[in-house]
C-alpha cells in the first residue's frame, strides 16, 4: 500500500516539475558540432557578415562559448537563438548569461529576449539596448526580466547579440519562471478556445471578386462597423466562442447579395441572433453615464434612417449589456493602459490576400481605431467616411502592390508618426526601392536641400556641395513628388512628412542611377547620380559625432540624450557645476529615460508635467484622463542655471515626452520646431499579409490638457535652420540655443 502511494507521488511530482532542460552551455552538439537547439542569425547576409563559431579556447563554463565577430558587409547586427516552445505557470521570467567582448564599438554586445504568443506576435521583448556592452570586457553575468503572462505565451526565445564592430562571446545562459530554475517551473495546461478550433477559412475566404455599386458600398460599410461593434462588446465574442474573422466570411457573402437596406437589416439580424443573447448588465449604462474626454462613436449601426427597429433594438442591447471580463481580442497593457491587440491572426503566407481578407485588413484596422485610438478626434477626418472611401481601394486592389498602397495609405490616414507600414510587405519595400542617394537631403525653407555628403567615391564630392537644392527627380518636379507621395507618407504633421519623404520614397529608387536637377546659387544644372546602399543613405552624420555630454565653453554645458546615459548624471553634475546654463539637444531619441534622473537634476522642485487619456475595455470607444505625473524634488545637487531643450521634426515620442518633463520647470526653455507629434506607448497591429503597424496607444496631454499629438511639444521660441546657414557649415539652432543662454531670461 504504502509502495503503490509512492508512486503516486512520484507520478504527481513528474507532472508537477518540468525537468525542462536547456543546452544554456552549449555541451550538446549536432552532427555539424554545433550546439543544438541553437540557430545562428535570422538571414544569409547576417551569417556572412556576423558569423558564428564555436570557441573551445575561451569559455566561461564547460567546454565551449559561442563568438560573434563582425566579419563582414551586409547586415548591422549577428545574433544567437534559442527557442523554447514549452509554456510554464509563472508571472516573470529571468535570462541570466555571461558576456565577454574585446573591441566592440559602434553599438554593443548584449543578451536578448523575446517572448511570442500564438500568432508569433511579440508580446515582450528586451535587447538591452539601453545598457549595452561596449569595449573590451571580461566574463561578466547579466540578466534579463520579463512580464511572462503564461496564458498567452507559446514560445520564448533567448540569445546574445552583436551590434556594430567587434567580438563578443556568449556562454552559461539560464532561465528563472518566477525565481524558479526552468527544470523546476510547472508546465502549463494549455486551453484552447473554440476560436482557434474554427479553421474553415484558413486559406481563403472563399470571396475572391467584388464589384462595388452604391448600395453594395453601404453595405459593406455597414457591414464594417456592425462587425467592428460585436467584437469589442458581445461578451460570447469576447470569450473566445467564436473565430471573428471567419465569422466575417460567414456573413459577406449575404451582405454582397443584400439589393437595398431592407435586405441588408435582414442579413444582419438573421446574424446577430445566432450569437447567445448576453446576460444582463448592472451597471453598464452607470459606465455609459461618467465623464469621458471622448464618448464612443458607433457609426451608422444605430441610425434609424438604415436600421430598422428590430435590429436597432438587439444592438443597443448589447451595447448596454456588453462584455466587462477578460476579452480574446483586447487588452490593456497592465500599470500602463495601451491596448493590447491580441489572438489576430497575420495570415503571413498570404502575401496578396483574397476581396474577403482585404476587407478583413480594412474591417480590423478601422475597428481598432475607432474603439481604441486615443487620438481619434485629431485624426482630421471622419473616420466612418475613411471606412467608406476606403473600401474601392482595398477591394479593387488587383496585386501585392496595390494592397499594400491600400494599407499604407489607410494607416497614414490616422495622423500619426507611430502608425506606418513597418514590415510585412515585400512589395512596398521594392516599391520604394533598394537603392539611395549617397548623401543626406533634408527640406530646409521647403526646398529639398544636401545636408551632408556621405561618400567621396565616385565624382559625388566633386559635382555636388552642401547646400545644393534638388529641384527634380527623374524629370518630375519635387513639388509634384512631394503631393504624389504624401497619402503614403505616415506623420502627424507636414514638417514629419518632409523629414521622412526624401529617405522613404524622393531618394529611393530601384535604378542604380538617377537624374537630378541640382540648383545652386540660381544656377540649375542636371547631374547623373550613382545611387547608394540603404544602409549609406540611413547615415546621420550629426548623431555620429556627436558627444553625450560635454563643455562647449567655461559657461555652458552640452548634453546629447541620442547617447546620454543616467550613469553618467555624477561626472555631468560635476563637470557642469559652475555651468551658467545647459542645451540639452533633443534632436534624437533618447537612450535612457531621463524624466525622472536628469529631470530632477535640472528641477528644484516637484511639478507636474503630463496626464495621459486611457481607453477602456468596458466602454469600448471611450476615454478619460488618468491622474496628472509630475518629476523633480528638491536636493543640494539640484542645478542653479538655466537650460534650453532644442527641438525640431526629429525629435519624437520619448523625447517629446522627455522635453515636457524638463519644461515643467521655470528655468527651461524649449526652441526650435515643430515634433514629430507622436507620444504614447505604442500598441501593435497585425494585419493580413503579414503586414505590421502600430499606433499610439496613450493620449498624452499637458497638464492643463493642451495636446501633444499632431502638434508636438510647447516652444518658447520658434526657429529652423537656413539654406544659408546650411552652406555656411552652421548649425543655427544651437547657436540660438547659445546666444538665450547667454542673454538669460
Amino acid at each position: 500500500m504504502k509502495s503503490s502511494l509512492l508512486i503516486v507521488l512520484l507520478l504527481i511530482s513528474c507532472k508537477i516539475h518540468s525537468q525542462f532542460k536547456i543546452n544554456g552551455s552549449f555541451e550538446e552538439l549536432d552532427k555539424n558540432r554545433m550546439p543544438q537547439g541553437w540557430l545562428f542569425s535570422f538571414k544569409e547576409e547576417q551569417k556572412k557578415a556576423y558569423p558564428v563559431q564555436l570557441d573551445s579556447l575561451i569559455k566561461q563554463d564547460g567546454k565551449y562559448s559561442l563568438l560573434i565577430e563582425k566579419k563582414g558587409a551586409g547586415a548591422d547586427f549577428g545574433v544567437i537563438d534559442y527557442p523554447i516552445k514549452q509554456t510554464f505557470e509563472g508571472k516573470k521570467i529571468e535570462i541570466k548569461g555571461y558576456v565577454k567582448t574585446e573591441n566592440v564599438s559602434k553599438g554593443y554586445a548584449g543578451l536578448w529576449a523575446r517572448i511570442d504568443d500564438k500568432n508569433i506576435q511579440s508580446i515582450a521583448f528586451d535587447n538591452m539596448q539601453d545598457r549595452g556592452i561596449s569595449g573590451t570586457t571580461d566574463w561578466k553575468q547579466y540578466s534579463i526580466e520579463l512580464d511572462y503572462k503564461s496564458e498567452d505565451v507559446r514560445t520564448l526565445h533567448i540569445g546574445g547579440l552583436l551590434v556594430g564592430e567587434g567580438k563578443a562571446w556568449f556562454d552559461h545562459f539560464e532561465v528563472f519562471i518566477d525565481d524558479k530554475p526552468i527544470a523546476k517551473a510547472t508546465l502549463k495546461k494549455i486551453i484552447v478556445p473554440k476560436a482557434d478550433l474554427d479553421t474553415a477559412f484558413a486559406k481563403s475566404s472563399g470571396i475572391k471578386e467584388i464589384t462595388l455599386t452604391d448600395q453594395l458600398t453601404t453595405n459593406l460599410t455597414i457591414a464594417g462597423q456592425f462587425w467592428g461593434f460585436l467584437k469589442y462588446h458581445h461578451p460570447a465574442i469576447a470569450k473566445g466562442d467564436y473565430n471573428w474573422d471567419a465569422e466575417l466570411f460567414r456573413l459577406l457573402p449575404s451582405v454582397i447579395q443584400a439589393k437595398n437596406n431592407k435586405e441588408l437589416n435582414t442579413t444582419l439580424e438573421t446574424f446577430l441572433d445566432k450569437l447567445p443573447k448576453p446576460d444582463a448588465c448592472k451597471n453598464c449604462k452607470s459606465i455609459a453615464n461618467a465623464n469621458y474626454e471622448i464618448k464612443p462613436d458607433y457609426g451608422s449601426i444605430f441610425d434609424s434612417r438604415i436600421m430598422e427597429e428590430s435590429v436597432l433594438q438587439k444592438l443597443e442591447f448589447v451595447r448596454d449589456n456588453r462584455n466587462r471580463a477578460v476579452n480574446y481580442y483586447i487588452d490593456m497593457a497592465p500599470q500602463i493602459g495601451n491596448p493590447v491587440f491580441k489572438n489576430e491572426k497575420p495570415y503571413s503566407a498570404m502575401t496578396y490576400p483574397d476581396a474577403g481578407y482585404r476587407l478583413l485588413s480594412l474591417y480590423r484596422y478601422w475597428a481598432m481605431i475607432n474603439y481604441f485610438f486615443p487620438y481619434k478626434n485629431v485624426i482630421g477626418q471622419d473616420w466612418n467616411n475613411v471606412l467608406k472611401t476606403s473600401l474601392p481601394e482595398f477591394v479593387n486592389a488587383k496585386n501585392e502592390l496595390d494592397y499594400g498602397k491600400a494599407a499604407l495609405k489607410l494607416i497614414a490616414s490616422v495622423n500619426d508618426t507611430h502608425a506606418n507600414l513597418w514590415s510585412g510587405s515585400k512589395a512596398i519595400n521594392d516599391f520604394k526601392g533598394k537603392y539611395t542617394a549617397p548623401f543626406q537631403a533634408k527640406f530646409i525653407e521647403n526646398k529639398l536641400t544636401i545636408t551632408a555628403l556621405h561618400t567621396d567615391t565616385l565624382d559625388v564630392r566633386e559635382k555636388l556641395k552642401v547646400g545644393d537644392i534638388i529641384t527634380s527627380i527623374q524629370g518630375k518636379e519635387v513639388k509634384d513628388l512631394i503631393k504624389e507621395y504624401q497619402p503614403l507618407t505616415a506623420a502627424s504633421n507636414y514638417d514629419t512628412q518632409l523629414r521622412d519623404l526624401p529617405r522613404s520614397f524622393l531618394l529611393r529608387s530601384n535604378e542604380a542611377r538617377l537624374k537630378i536637377a541640382v540648383n545652386r546659387d540660381g544656377n540649375q544644372f542636371e547631374y547623373d547620380l550613382s545611387m547608394g546602399t540603404l544602409t549609406q543613405g540611413r547615415r546621420d552624420p550629426d548623431f555620429d559625432k556627436a558627444e553625450p555630454f560635454k563643455l562647449i565653453n567655461e559657461n555652458i554645458g552640452y548634453v546629447f540624450p541620442g547617447k546620454y546615459k543616467n550613469a553618467m548624471l555624477p561626472d555631468i553634475k560635476k563637470k557642469f557645476e559652475n555651468t551658467k546654463g545647459i542645451i540639452v539637444d533633443m534632436r534624437c531619441y533618447p537612450s535612457e529615460f531621463m524624466p525622472f534622473t536628469f529631470g530632477n537634476y535640472i528641477k528644484n522642485m516637484s511639478t507636474p508635467f503630463v496626464k495621459f487619456s486611457i481607453g477602456s475595455t468596458d466602454y469600448p470607444g471611450s476615454f478619460k484622463y488618468g491622474p496628472t505625473i509630475a518629476n523633480g524634488k528638491k536636493s543640494s545637487d539640484n542645478y542653479k542655471g538655466k537650460v534650453v531643450v532644442i527641438v525640431n521634426s526629429t525629435s519624437q515620442s520619448q523625447a517629446e515626452y522627455t522635453t515636457m518633463a524638463f519644461q515643467s520647470s521655470p528655468n527651461v526653455k524649449v526652441i526650435g520646431s515643430t515634433t514629430a507629434g507622436a507620444d504614447g506607448n505604442v500598441s501593435y497591429i497585425m494585419l493580413p499579409g503579414g503586414l505590421n503597424t502600430m499606433i499610439s496607444g496613450l493620449g498624452v496631454f499637458y497638464p492643463d490638457g493642451k495636446p501633444t499629438q499632431r502638434v508636438g511639444v510647447k516652444i518658447d521660441e520658434v526657429i529652423y535652420p537656413t539654406i544659408n546657414g546650411i552652406k555656411q557649415g552652421k548649425d543655427e539652432l544651437l547657436e540660438k540655443a547659445m546666444e538665450t543662454l547667454n542673454k538669460g531670461w
